[in-house]
């Protein structure tokens, strides 16, 4: 099978992106037009802009914005992030003023690539946990589980797979994901708009978080001290790490289209590492973009478990500092797998 085909079919499923439109004040007497085929425009392209003057208006000059950054009539897209974009244009003519508004999207100007693994050890996982967050803090493993009345914030013995410590949410919470930044551990819950930061040691709950314009809550990661957000979308919010306040976001895209549905996340040598909901799989993102650089292939693995009525998805990835491996699980998986990344 080509590659192509292999990413659109076995782990993206990508969602074609619909045409971009213009959606300008309904009395405006302009409208924008661009070089963006179907609304759609690759970011190794360059933006070309002109007005569509309806009544001949004498234009004294034109403004243009792309996302409220001022660009040119003319502008290189290799600098900003992918995605559905709002473009906007500000005329200025016989003494008045007029914005029209449209939108373009930008794809990535390449195709991910994709990579294979090898499975280097396999620890026992319980098989009761729905897995939703893991990551490692000082070799020791951290997981957070989901379910209504069986969410829990653990902290593991990844080589024997024994419950170091362990409390349970409330009944009303379902858990999702977990990182740990400056010896705290913040954790999501799922449509409760509300996360949870608890001593990383003693796990006493420290404060609550409410969610900004991200709806709900499925996966965490950081880096320097910015924690990354995902909400079940293709949106990657950012947030502070001191207020937890939604600051911005990226929108995850290939070349074809977005990519929802982003889930457990974690920070591995500059990129995002994300698996997607429902599929067995990991994409490799560009946190600078939103670009999919990379896809890994887990599927196989959900064979080599204890098959059984509760068994599910792919989910939980984490990377160790100590061995520089990567960890991943599932959803009721018996096993945890430490692997090596191989470019097919």
């Amino acid at each position: 099978m080509g590659t192509f085909k292999y990413l659109t079919i076995i782990f993206l499923g990508v969602l074609l992106v619909s045409c971009g439109s213009n959606s300008g004040q309904k009395k405006s007497d302009f409208t924008i037009k661009t070089n963006a085929e179907k609304g759609n425009i690759a970011n190794n392209q360059t933006l070309k802009l002109s007005l569509e003057n309806k009544k001949n208006h004498t234009i004294d000059s034109i403004s243009y914005r792309l996302n409220g950054n001022r660009i040119s009539a003319n502008t290189a897209l290799k600098n900003f992030k992918l995605g559905k974009q709002t473009l906007d244009a500000t005329v200025y003519f016989e003494g008045e003023k007029q914005t029209t508004t449209s939108t373009v999207t930008i794809l990535n100007s390449e195709l991910p690539k994709v990579y294979t693994y090898k499975i280097i050890n396999e620890y026992p996982h319980d098989i009761t946990s729905y897995t939703q967050g893991l990551e490692f803090h000082n070799d020791t493993l951290y997981e957070s589980t989901g379910q209504l009345k069986e969410s829990k914030l653990r902290k593991l013995d990844y080589k024997t797979g024994e419950v170091l410590k362990n409390i349970n949410l409330a009944d009303e919470y379902f858990g999702e994901g977990l990182t740990i930044l400056n010896n705290k551990v913040y954790q999501l819950t799922w449509q409760k708009g509300t996360g949870f930061v608890y001593d990383v040691n003693t796990f006493e709950k420290l404060s609550s978080f409410r969610y900004g314009n991200s709806k709900e809550g499925w996966g965490l990661c950081n880096y320097n001290n910015i924690i990354y957000k995902s909400d079940g979308s293709e949106k990657i919010w950012q947030l502070d790490s001191e207020t937890l306040a939604e600051k911005e976001y990226i929108q995850v895209y290939t070349n074809k289209g977005k990519i929802v549905g982003i889930n457990e996340m974690e920070w591995i040598d500059g990129k995002i590492y994300a698996n997607r909901y429902q599929k067995d799989g990991v994409a490799i993102i560009n946190p600078e973009n939103g670009a999919v650089v990379g896809v890994i292939n887990f599927k196989p693995l959900k064979k080599l478990v204890t098959q059984h009525d509760g068994l599910d998805v792919l989910n939980g990835i984490a990377y160790n500092p100590k061995t520089k491996t990567i960890f991943v699980t599932g959803k009721r998986w018996d096993k945890l797998f430490e692997v090596e990344i191989i470019e097919k």
